[in-house]
């Protein structure tokens, strides 16, 4: 129904080019968004990764086919092919593309994987003392660029360098009071900015918990250990993801629950400690999303997600209020931030983990 709902009420084909399809990102859409004057790269990353979310749960030649447009059409909005000037924007792309390849066998996004990787692997600044800046030329390294850029190199086969990243990630920016992940640091400054954002420590436990997987080196699983006992304390209330926003927020807490199921279904290890990991990281997607679906409106039958999971979901007037662009480059909330793309793709992204670590039996 998630999956549906996205389906219905965001995607259009791309300027009336026969075989397109991409997201609108408000609903009920401006003008502008439905002409996809405003589009935004990440998030159309998200949609082509729960896509192919749904096309593994339940594969159709439908869902397949809608994978490689979606993917297709974001190359052609792009106008300058497949990469642009932020890396974490990029490392989005390269995730999703390369698990459309890996899971769907879809071979048409090669050429994309290729262009992405290049400029995440070369990115990385050893003047610095390691990094990569969330955009070109920027003073600026942050987590939500170098986590994602270690996943996806780590599944390219660039271990060692996803291992420098997500070694230079907890050297950097694990703040030592609370064990959270924090922004980023100015470089070679050295100021750290503090914010924290779920996304953050979503990616650092999904890097951790694969080099885990791929290494057996004991620090990676420690690491899991740590951050995951953190966002317990400090990111949930009764078990489920705290907050919520709208415009480029609303992504965030459907991507640490993405990897917190991650977390659940592949953190090697028999032992009582790894044991209580993978239950604990299921028991947060499970709450959090049955607390978003018991909170959900529905709108012709098909569900519309809140924000904010432990609160009820609001009804967008209408399209006054639309979200923009910031200076600095992100995407503020829309007034009702129900309406934003961002929000409902990461109730999506939060019911297909719940699928994920229900049908496993966690």
């Amino acid at each position: 129904m998630a999956e549906s709902a996205i389906v219905s009420r965001h995607l259009r084909a791309l300027w009336a080019i026969p075989g397109t399809e991409l997201g609108v990102v408000g609903w009920p859409a401006t003008k502008r968004e439905r002409a996809f004057g405003t589009w935004h790269y990440w998030w159309q990353a998200h949609l082509i990764d729960c896509a192919v979310d749904a096309a593994n749960r339940v594969p159709t030649p439908v869902r397949r086919k809608r994978i490689a447009t979606i993917a297709r059409t974001h190359r052609i909005r792009n106008l300058n092919g497949w990469t642009n000037r932020y890396y974490d924007d990029m490392a989005w792309l390269a995730i999703a593309l390369e698990r459309a390849e890996r899971t769907q066998g879809i071979t048409e996004v090669r050429g994309g994987l290729l262009a992405l990787e290049r400029p995440l692997y070369d990115g990385w600044n050893p003047a610095v003392g390691g990094g990569l800046p969330w955009r070109i030329a920027s003073d600026y390294y942050n987590t939500p660029a170098n986590g994602p850029a270690a996943i996806a190199l780590l599944r390219l086969g660039r271990q060692q360098r996803a291992q420098d990243m997500a070694d230079w990630l907890d050297a950097t920016l694990r703040d030592p009071e609370t064990g959270l992940i924090l922004d980023g640091i100015h470089l070679p400054s050295g100021e750290i900015e503090r914010p924290v954002f779920t996304y953050c420590q979503g990616v650092v436990l999904g890097v951790e918990t694969e080099l885990a997987v791929h290494t057996g080196e004991p620090r990676h699983g420690q690491r899991v250990h740590r951050l995951l006992a953190a966002v317990e304390e400090h990111l949930t209330t009764r078990g489920i993801v705290n907050g919520g926003g709208g415009g480029d927020g609303g992504l965030f807490n459907g991507i640490l629950a993405r990897y917190l199921a991650l977390v659940a279904l592949m953190l090697p290890g028999d032992d009582p400690e790894q044991e209580a990991d993978r239950k604990t990281a299921a028991a947060i997607v499970r709450a959090s999303a049955s607390a978003a679906w018991a909170n959900r409106l529905e709108v012709e039958g098909e569900p519309l997600f809140g924000h904010d999971w432990s609160k009820p979901a609001t009804l967008p007037g209408g399209s006054a209020g639309a979200g923009r662009f910031t200076v600095g480059g992100s995407v503020t909330s829309s007034k009702v931030p129900e309406r934003d793309l961002s929000v409902q793709l990461s109730g999506w992204l939060l019911m297909e983990a719940a699928y994920l670590v229900s049908a496993a039996g966690l």
